[in-house]
Formats: C-alpha cells, sequence, structure tokens
C-alpha cells in the first residue's frame, strides 16, 4: 500500500485520489484554500483519505501528484519534495496563467518548468492528456483487452517505473515516451491531447470515452507538432 498526496484537489486531483483509493492506496489532499475546505470530498471519499496543507500532503506522500493551475507552480513546497517522485498534471493555458515567455517560445515545458522549481524531485508528466470523465470512467483490471494507455514523461528511469506501477494499479497501462523535454508529444492542442479518448462524433466529446490502444497512442504521438508549426 503506497499514500498518494495531492497537491490540488480539483477535477483531476479528486478522480485520482479515487482511483488510488479504489486500488487500495491512502491519500492525503490539500489544496489553496486550506483543509477545512476539504471536509465534504474526505467524508465521501472515507476513511483512507484525510485533509492537509500542501506542505503535509508533500510529506506524507510516497508519491506526490501536482495538479494545481500552472500559474500556481512556484508555490509548491520545495523541501518536503526532495527525493521524491512528483507527478505533474500541467497544462499551459496563457488565457488563465498569463503568458510565459519560455512556454511562449518553446524553449522547455511545463514539466521541465516545474523539475526546475522542485530540482532535488523526481519528476514525471502524467495525466495530462486525458479529460476527467474519461481518466474516471476509462480504467480496467491489469490483463483486460480494453485496457487504455496513458502517456509518462521523465528524466529519471527509477521514476518513470514507479509512476507505470502506480498507473498499473488504478487500472491504466503507461506508454513511456522518454524525458520531460519530449513531454510536448502530448501537451495541450497536440494530437494526442484528448481527442483520442473521446468517441469520434460523439454529439458530448467529453463522454463517453474510448480505448486508446498503445498502437493508437503511439501514432498521435508521433504525429505531434510544435506550436509554432501549428
Amino acid at each position: 500500500m503506497t499514500t498518494i498526496g495531492l497537491i490540488g484537489s480539483g477535477n483531476i486531483g479528486s478522480t485520482i485520489a479515487r482511483l488510488a483509493l479504489a486500488a487500495g492506496h491512502d491519500v492525503v489532499l490539500s489544496n489553496s484554500r486550506g483543509p477545512e475546505t476539504l471536509a465534504d470530498l474526505v467524508r465521501e471519499l472515507g476513511p483512507r483519505a484525510r485533509a492537509a496543507t500542501a506542505a503535509e500532503a508533500a510529506t506524507a506522500g510516497d508519491i506526490v501528484v501536482v495538479t494545481v493551475p500552472l500559474k500556481a507552480y512556484r508555490q509548491v513546497p520545495v523541501e518536503p519534495l526532495r527525493g521524491k517522485v512528483v507527478i505533474d498534471t500541467n497544462n499551459y493555458y496563457p488565457e488563465r496563467d498569463g503568458h510565459i515567455a519560455e512556454l511562449d517560445d518553446e524553449s522547455t515545458t511545463t514539466s521541465e518548468l516545474l523539475q526546475a522549481h522542485l530540482p532535488e524531485s523526481r519528476v514525471v508528466k502524467a495525466f495530462n492528456n486525458i479529460y476527467v470523465s474519461h481518466l474516471g470512467s476509462l480504467q480496467r483490471p491489469a490483463g483486460s483487452p480494453e485496457r487504455s494507455v496513458l502517456p509518462i514523461a521523465g528524466d529519471d528511469d527509477a521514476a518513470r517505473q514507479t509512476v507505470a506501477e502506480f498507473l498499473d494499479s488504478i487500472g491504466y497501462d503507461a506508454y513511456d515516451v522518454g524525458p520531460l523535454s519530449e513531454g510536448w508529444r502530448y501537451q495541450r492542442d497536440t494530437a494526442a491531447y484528448v481527442q483520442p479518448y473521446a468517441v469520434p462524433g460523439s454529439e458530448y466529446p467529453t463522454w463517453p470515452g474510448r480505448q486508446v490502444t498503445r498502437e493508437m497512442l503511439e501514432e498521435k504521438l508521433d504525429a505531434a507538432v510544435r506550436y509554432r508549426d501549428m
């Protein structure tokens, strides 16, 4: 059993928490407004979930998920995350986050920004390319022919393996894209972002979801185009 710390408990964070609990993990949730604002969610999630401050969630987690708006990444606590595997779910939305020069000129990526902020942590990019309703519905047990795959990227081999094992526990296979610098291949508005998991032609593209195989995802990753070339 592993404890999953969550810095951010919005749609993605709470969905990851539910998947983790169903897989037998414990979860410690936090947000920017304080533990008391998570009382209803914790009550819903049950006895293996508790609310805490961001620093406490970072300290408690064997794996810590950072799922806050990108503009808030510098507020992620550094010290309690030293040496830990940190999953980054961030996407860059300039209209929300403000313009970030290094992302606008594509000299770096969102997860590399977080890695620079957490120099002694081991950051892995995951969960950013799937819509929340699909994330919470497409999970399947190991060995299921209907299992979907999610991409991961990170500069530390062991950290990527740890995240792949966590994904396996919550119902997904992992596709190893390589280092963080390759995470652009499934960033916002690329071919591998959100749409592969949506049923083609659906009146409501966010629901229901469909299985994404390794071959399907690989095709989309290979088709990735830089923003400047779009």
